[in-house]
């Protein structure tokens, strides 16, 4: 399927029926293709073509759904950048991206290329003549965070997004019914493609929140009375955070996923128990469209694993010479099949690195338990070596998220004159818990052998964060060498 075609199916099935809505913009299948058709039409004014890229810095809202459609409708594909990137960080991506023009709300930053304002998307005019168009396409480049060195776009086809929403709408058995609400940034592949592409790809409504907010969530979900949502950890301990007496009425829906990084057993555990919404970890990366193993709705949800592989996946663990291990066997997660990315953009040597043989190798640890649930054990690059001995900092993390006091948790290694690395902790505390260093430093020996135990527990007003909501370990770890 070709996403360019999605809005004209569903105006012409249902042109009344709900599809997408943000905090001031409500808009049916109908007013949809029209909007998208009037911003193709202005994309098409200004010179865009079959081949061409976009790039769109905008805040979470209905309108970057509205440009993602008219792009792809000229054949063009879209590049979405975070809005709350510097200058200089946005103006890299736009011009890594070779993007002809960028969509913002506004003409007040020089990112290098031409701005398109929202008021000239939504100028009504007659839609261009259609092009040739094929699954092969490129629909959307998806700048990674940059975590080892400068972002990279993850090239994504129309094939690769077809096959992602049909294999997450299948394992969700998602119908017209289901309605998702969107609290993740819409930069990155999962709030597209599982908030966003799928339920409207299932015939179902999207409402998009235009900035994440603790406090207004469960007054979100009472009003729109979505069936699913798909988060971060943090968020979810944000609304762990929530005092005792905070009304959330959840009985709309039906689960909320957690991905982008592992979430502590007790931290799932809690909120299930509190909220009385029912939590499927899964696992992923923007170089697989988004996701690869998830737990089952129906069947055994395992705690502490990312469940099991999705359909039309092959997931593997493989060692030294990509060697297949068997079960219970650590080594590095690889994935194929028909999500697996097109290549990085103008990187080819990066690419033949990272997909050989038709595996795309992920750089984290990991292995399968005696069912088939994966399990990740780690980053590769975040592996502390002390002394000779392989430590996984989220073991150890687990430990401390044991502790009911805990908040968020992250180990690190420090550089050390004998044994080469040492795990660090850093912790941020529930609010009005009184927790000290030497009280989990006592906890984390009840639990784990001496050799693993961090050296030193630092508390933290809070946890730094990359901007995909991911706890930002290189910026921990450039802390402790400055």
């Amino acid at each position: 399927m070709h996403f360019a075609m999605l809005p004209a199916l569903r105006a012409e099935s249902d042109p009344d029926a709900p599809c997408l809505r943000d905090d001031t913009t409500e808009l049916t299948n109908l007013i949809l293709h029209e909007r998208v058709d009037a911003a193709a039409a202005a994309f098409h004014a200004r010179d865009v073509g079959f081949g061409d890229v976009i790039a769109v810095a905008l805040p979470n809202r209905v309108d970057l759904i509205i440009a993602l459609f008219a792009a792809w409708r000229l054949g063009a594909a879209v590049t979405p950048i975070n809005p709350v990137l510097s200058a200089q960080e946005a103006s890299f991506q736009v011009s890594d991206a070779g993007a002809l023009l960028v969509v913002a709300d506004s003409g007040s930053r020089d990112l290098g290329a031409p701005t398109v304002t929202l008021d000239e998307l939504a100028t009504p005019a007659p839609p261009p003549t259609l092009p040739s168009l094929s699954d092969s396409d490129l629909a959307l480049l998806i700048y990674t965070s940059g975590t080892t060195g400068k972002p990279k776009g993850v090239m994504l086809t129309h094939a690769n997004i077809d096959a992602m929403t049909e294999s997450f709408a299948e394992w969700f058995e998602l119908g017209a019914s289901d309605h998702s609400l969107l609290v993740l940034p819409l930069f990155h592949a999962n709030g597209i493609i599982l908030g966003t592409l799928t339920p409207l790809r299932a015939g179902g409504q999207v409402t998009i929140t235009g900035r994440f907010s603790r406090d207004r969530f469960f007054a979100d979900v009472q009003q729109h009375r979505p069936t699913y949502f798909s988060a971060v950890p943090a968020i979810y301990a944000l609304l762990s955070s929530l005092p005792e007496d905070t009304v959330s009425d959840t009985s709309s829906l039906r689960f909320a996923v957690c991905g982008a990084a592992p979430m502590p057993n007790e931290s799932i555990e809690r909120f299930e128990k509190r909220f009385g919404v029912t939590i499927v970890e899964g696992y992923g990366l923007s170089e697989t469209t988004c996701a690869s193993t998830i737990n089952p709705l129906r069947g055994i949800r395992k705690a502490g694993t990312v469940g099991l592989p999705l359909p039309g996946q092959r997931v593997a663990v493989v060692g030294q010479g990509g060697r297949h291990l068997g079960r219970g066997e650590v080594g590095e997660v690889v994935i194929a099949g028909p999500v697996v990315m097109a290549g990085y953009f103008g990187r080819p040597e990066e690419t033949e690195r990272t997909i050989v043989d038709g595996w795309l190798h992920t750089g984290d640890l990991g292995r399968f338990d005696e069912d088939g649930y994966l399990q990740i054990v780690d980053r590769i690059k975040d592996m502390i070596i002390r002394g000779g001995e392989n430590l996984y900092p989220k073991e150890i993390e687990n430990a401390l998220y044991a502790h009911e006091d805990v908040h968020e948790a992250a180990v690190v290694g420090a550089p050390h004159p004998v044994l080469g690395e040492i795990p660090v902790a850093f912790v941020s505390v529930r609010d009005g818990a009184r927790l000290t260093a030497s009280h989990l430093d006592v906890h984390a020996r009840s639990i784990l052998a001496p050799f693993k135990c961090p050296t030193s527990i630092t508390i933290m007003d809070e946890i730094p964060k990359n901007p995909v909501g991911k706890i930002d370990k290189p910026a921990l770890r450039a802390g402790l060498s400055a």
